[in-house]
């Protein structure tokens, strides 16, 4: 048997071979190749900006691409993490809970990902102990090589053999010489063996310092942070240079001596206004091109597509530069102090903006310091409000007072998941006049549970006392301003992530008072988004799900483009009281 063999043994690791190369059925060894980004020097970097950017040029030039982002926790997902630690908790369309990296592929690559475009070590480990209980390893002792790097190795093939990808980006979060992702970059450093030339790209990027005492870049971190990863057998290909300004010559020089690294393969990539631009700004430094030649797929690029999709983005883009009216949206949550939490609300936002025209400007407002004093001072400025999601009663009267002043004052209204059912509440409470109208999970023996988890459901569902994730089927009702809004579509698809339900047996009061729940569970009596109508408020809705997490640059969310047109409309009009006076 030749090495070559014993190499792509299925499965296998016995006293025979030390090789363990599990290969999925249907993988092409040699169609498949991969791009491989890690970072250095310190986290936070923009790996998932610069990998989905570069991903989208080749998806552009007609390449099949499918990202994968590899976390160092041991979480088997990122449902259970706090904001503060790692943004948002980014749903994918099955269910998955991701980080917010996920939603930067969604976007840029406009796909919609699954569970397969995300792993942590608490999967892999699982995946390990699960084979070697069933006897997956033929009797061998269990080790970190081969058996963990193995199974991280499978993962990436069986998401390259599933997808049929030309090109799989690799993402591996945290820092070269952290702990948590040795597994994942000795995996790739096999993988790139096994594979053989012309496979398998490494991308690094660093970050160059420029100390405002000194006046000048300093590239001594960046040589040392990628000194690390070659000292663990990575030879990167490409190197990417973050910094607040423009990367000097001089810097990328010395960095391309120390790594032995082209010149034309050290890209300076700093600061810039939107991240929309930066496709752009690596095609112009040929990356691109570089990124072809290295994995030997020249051949595959669709030259008239990929003009087709420069001039499409490019128009995108061009509207960004342009000078644009400004509107100011108050998001009301409690984790306001970190933006990342609110990452996809941010992005959603922006794509309306863009195609209307607008500048919008968030003002963050921490929930827990409204009360009915100041709620009108604090949101006097402000054109539209966002209540988004949030589990939790701290903060939550707060955001029932600025949906009571958003529905008096006629401000526009958009409520995400929480603010859905706060928007319910607040509803019943002073419209209804339902006297200790809350939800069970605030008070859980309050005397109108009018947002409550309904057994029914939960059996209805199959989650238990989970939540309901993912995406889920809405059906629209008829001469609403939901159905108005996505076209005159029957059923749509949105995405879920929550516990708590409008109890049905609330609904009849609240529509014989003005509510009207304009999608529902198209089998159940689940509402999923509300809104009023509009002869007495120009644009009050709020949904159950999460639209944000949908938004597309060249297709808004229709919820949110509803939301800041009406935003639009309300500046013009307060601008037109204001000259009047």
């Amino acid at each position: 048997m030749s090495n070559e063999e014993l190499l792509f043994r299925i499965g296998q690791s016995t006293e025979e071979t030390e090789f363990y190369t599990p290969m999925p059925e249907g993988y092409r060894r040699g169609h498949h190749k991969y791009v491989v980004v890690v970072g250095t020097v310190m986290s936070g970097l923009g790996k998932g900006i610069f990998s989905s950017s570069l991903a989208k040029l080749l998806q552009d030039k007609g390449l099949r691409v499918a990202p994968i982002k590899m976390e160092g926790y041991y979480n088997i997902d990122s449902g259970t993490l706090n904001p503060y630690r790692h943004g948002e908790v980014f749903v994918l369309d099955d269910g998955m809970e991701t980080d917010m990296d996920l939603g930067t592929y969604e976007r840029l690559l406009d796909q919609d990902l699954n569970a397969a475009n995300f792993t942590t070590n608490g999967q892999i480990l699982s995946a390990v102990l699960k084979k070697e209980r069933e006897g997956g390893y033929l009797g061998r002792d269990v080790q970190f090589i081969p058996h963990v790097t193995g199974e991280v190795k499978l993962r990436l093939r069986e998401l390259a053999a599933r997808t049929n990808a030309d090109v799989v980006f690799v993402e591996v979060g945290g820092t070269v010489g952290d702990f948590e992702n040795q597994a994942y970059l000795e995996a790739c450093r096999q993988l790139a063996y096994e594979e053989g030339e012309n496979s398998v790209t490494f991308v690094v990027l660093t970050y160059v310092l420029e100390p405002g005492a000194l006046g000048e870049q300093k590239s001594k971190a960046a040589q040392l942070g990628i000194k690390r990863l070659m000292e663990v057998g990575i030879m990167p290909h490409i190197i990417a240079c973050r910094a607040s300004s423009p990367v000097k010559e001089k810097v990328r020089e010395k960095i391309s001596m120390y790594t032995n690294v082209p010149m034309r393969r050290v890209v300076t990539m700093h600061d810039v206004d939107s991240i929309y631009t930066i496709p752009d700004a690596l095609r112009t430094a040929g990356i691109d091109r570089e990124v072809l030649t290295l994995l030997n797929i020249h051949d595959r690029v669709d030259q008239g597509k990929d003009d087709q999709a420069r001039l499409k983005w490019r128009s995108f883009v061009e509207r960004i530069e342009k000078p644009r009216k400004d509107i100011n949206i108050a998001v009301t949550g409690k984790y306001t102090a970190l933006r990342d939490a609110y990452a996809s609300i941010i992005k959603a936002s922006e794509h309306c903006g863009v195609q209307l025209g607008v500048n919008v400007n968030f003002k963050w407002i921490d929930t827990t310091l409204i009360d009915a004093a100041n709620v009108a001072k604090r949101l006097a400025d402000c054109h539209g409000i966002i209540v988004p999601g949030g589990f939790g009663v701290r903060g939550t009267e707060g955001k029932i007072e600025c949906i009571r002043y958003a529905r008096e004052n006629k401000v526009p209204y958009l409520g995400l998941c929480l603010g859905f059912q706060m928007a319910v509440i607040e509803f019943a409470r002073n419209v209804c006049g339902i006297e200790g109208a809350n939800s069970t999970e605030f008070e859980k023996n309050c005397k109108n549970p009018v947002i409550d988890i309904l057994p029914e459901q939960k059996k209805i569902e199959g989650l238990g006392g989970n939540m309901r994730l993912g995406g889920k089927d809405v059906e629209l009702k008829p001469g609403t301003l939901a159905f108005q809004l996505f076209d005159s579509a029957r059923t749509i698809r949105l995405r879920f992530r929550h516990r708590y339900e409008v109890d049905p047996q609330y609904v009849k009061t609240l529509e014989e008072h003005g509510m009207t729940f304009s999608g529902k569970h198209p089998k159940q009596p689940i509402m999923q988004i509300l809104e009023l109508s509009q002869e007495v408020h120009p644009y009050f809705v709020g949904t159950q799900a999460h639209p944000e997490l949908t938004s597309r640059p060249l297709r808004p969310q229709p919820l949110f483009l509803g939301f800041c047109r009406a935003a639009l409309a309300y500046s013009q009009d307060k601008s037109r009281q204001v000259q009047a006076v």
